[in-house]
């Protein structure tokens, strides 16, 4: 029987993101990890390895897709209520106890973890975002960066169609990555998991290199939005998330924090006024609709006026102007807008079913 390794090791390609080093030895350069890895051996994704001196890393698959309202992945000052056609591959740079997609993230390292790899060209990818009516296509539900060649070969074909990109990523980083990357993704969200290097060596990185990409990113111009997600316990103290705010302050007061899930709309709460005081104009607590006031909506940060008004990823009201800036006072509001509110598809996630798998996909076999 093929066991998921020896699946994944047939769907792939040569990668572009790598050197060359002695002995048949390479770097690979797509996170923050840089592995220097030997002839026969994987990175620490577990999906990136060298076979001959060369890397080889995923093509040809996606590990599940899904139509989200693009306030789930979350983007909140990015087109409010568009469509956003989310893939996903296999494998993650970190290995986080918590992690929300650890079917896909984790499918090489726990045996519980069974996201079989379906097969897919990024022309079948597009064609199918195109007709669930999507504005954005986006990389998410594994950790993007490590499957980036596959993710820019989609989003060329996502480009030519007319779509927006977008990447949701831990945030671990690289030069090279983030060159690669800059002519194809418009937005990025990076998951800003803790403000103590301990706690992200618990999880199998480190924090500096997050830090140094979302400073990076600001710097290159991508749209960018950054969430944390609150595990009590682990990095809900009021000390970190004061020097976690106050970094973020550093690069951008318009940078965004959402608190989502696993905790009570009182932390929540408190957080986002830990962020408030720090200088953040926009602080967002997600996945519970109706239970944190006003604190879900977007409101001018001069003159308060009530700009988007949401409950959960439903958009109920949307003032801007068509140039983004706010209909009482004019103050110009940071993000990515539309001319006018376009209404949405769903507010709600879903599996697209407009054709059979069968048609769409090779499904997982066994020999």
């Amino acid at each position: 029987m093929a066991t998921m390794q020896d699946i994944l090791y047939d769907d792939v390609r040569e990668g572009e993101l790598y050197e060359k080093l002695d002995d048949k030895r390479i770097r690979c350069f797509a996170c923050g990890h840089c592995c220097p890895i030997p002839d026969g051996r994987p990175g620490v994704c577990q999906v990136r390895f060298n076979r001959g001196g060369k890397l080889y890393v995923p093509w040809g698959y996606v590990g599940g897709v899904q139509c989200d309202p693009i306030e789930k992945k979350p983007f909140f000052h990015a087109y409010p209520g568009a469509l956003a056609y989310s893939f996903g591959m296999l494998g993650c740079d970190l290995h986080c106890a918590y992690c929300q997609n650890w079917v896909t993230s984790q499918a090489l390292r726990d045996p519980a973890a069974v996201a079989p790899p379906m097969k897919v060209t990024p022309e079948e990818l597009v064609r199918e975002a195109l007709q669930q009516g999507a504005k954005v296509i986006v990389s998410t539900y594994n950790e993007p960066l490590i499957t980036s060649e596959w993710a820019v070969a989609v989003f060329k074909e996502a480009r030519a169609a007319g779509l927006l990109t977008g990447f949701v990523s831990n945030g671990n980083g690289t030069p090279q990555v983030l060159e690669y990357l800059r002519p194809w993704v418009e937005l990025y969200k990076v998951d800003l998991k803790s403000f103590d290097d301990r706690h992200y060596r618990q999880l199998g990185g480190r924090l500096q290199p997050i830090l140094d990409t979302i400073r990076r990113l600001y710097e290159m111009g991508f749209w960018l939005e950054i969430v944390t997600l609150l595990v009590p316990g682990f990095n809900d103290s009021d000390d970190e998330l004061k020097r976690l705010t106050e970094f973020l302050v550093s690069v951008s007061p318009d940078y965004k924090m959402t608190d989502p899930e696993n905790t009570t709309a009182e932390d929540l709460i408190r957080a986002a006024e830990i962020g408030k005081k720090a200088g953040l104009r926009y602080v967002y607590p997600g996945n519970l609709p109706g239970q944190v006031g006003d604190l879900e909506n977007t409101r001018c940060p001069k003159c308060q006026e009530l700009l988007i008004e949401r409950y959960g990823y439903l958009i109920l009201n949307y003032n801007l102007t068509p140039n983004g800036s706010c209909s009482s006072c004019g103050a110009t509001i940071p993000g990515r807008w539309d001319p006018s509110f376009e209404g949405q598809i769903t507010s709600y996630p879903y599996w697209p079913r407009r054709r059979r798998l069968s048609d769409f996909f090779s499904i997982l076999t066994t020999e």
